[in-house]
C-alpha cells in the first residue's frame, strides 16, 4: 500500500491565504505569509503548545461541494476559518505525509480539520454538517519559509 500512497502526481496550487490576528475576529486575506518552524503562520494568532495545528488547509473543491449542500453560489474561504485554500490536490490523500509548498516550505499532515459549531454560525443553518468530511487537514511546520498565492502543492515522496 506505501507503494500507491507515494503515487500522486497531481501538482496542487495556493489560491488563497488567510491570517486570524486575534481569537475570533474575522480573516485578513494576504498574498503571501512567512511559515515559521513550531509556530506556523507569521501573524496568525494561533499559539497552539501541541504542534499538531499550525497550519490549517483546505480544499477548494470541497468549499465548492459545501456550497452545493447549503445551495449557495460560493462559499467565502475565510468563514471556514483555515489558513491555505488549495485546488487539484486531494489533502485526504496527504494523510500521514509531508508535502512542499513553493520552492521552500515543508508541511506535515498531522490530522483532519473538523468543523467547528462556529460552522453554523459562519455558514448558517445546517454549516456544521455541511462542513462534516469536508473541513481539510492540520499540519506541523517541517521548513519554514515563504507561501505565496499560486505555489505549488507537491507531495513529498520517499
Amino acid at each position: 500500500m506505501k507503494e500507491l500512497f507515494d503515487i500522486m502526481p497531481q501538482t496542487g496550487t495556493v489560491e488563497w491565504i488567510g491570517l486570524r490576528p486575534e481569537k475570533k475576529v474575522d480573516l485578513i486575506e494576504v498574498e503571501n505569509v512567512a511559515v515559521i518552524l513550531s509556530k506556523g503562520l507569521e501573524g496568525d494568532h494561533y499559539k497552539g503548545t501541541s504542534g499538531k495545528r499550525e497550519v490549517t488547509l483546505i480544499q477548494k473543491e470541497h468549499l465548492d461541494t459545501v456550497a452545493s449542500i447549503l445551495k449557495k453560489d460560493e462559499i467565502d474561504p475565510s468563514s471556514t476559518r483555515r489558513n491555505i485554500v488549495v485546488s487539484g490536490i486531494n489533502l485526504q490523500a496527504l494523510k500521514e505525509q509531508r508535502f512542499s509548498i513553493g520552492d521552500e516550505v515543508v508541511l506535515e499532515t498531522t490530522g483532519m480539520c473538523h468543523p467547528c459549531s462556529r460552522m453554523e454560525q459562519n455558514l448558517g443553518p445546517g454549516g456544521y454538517n455541511a462542513m462534516r468530511g469536508h473541513g481539510g487537514i492540520t499540519t506541523r511546520v517541517i521548513k519554514e519559509g515563504i507561501i505565496k498565492k499560486g505555489d505549488s502543492v507537491k507531495l513529498i515522496t520517499s
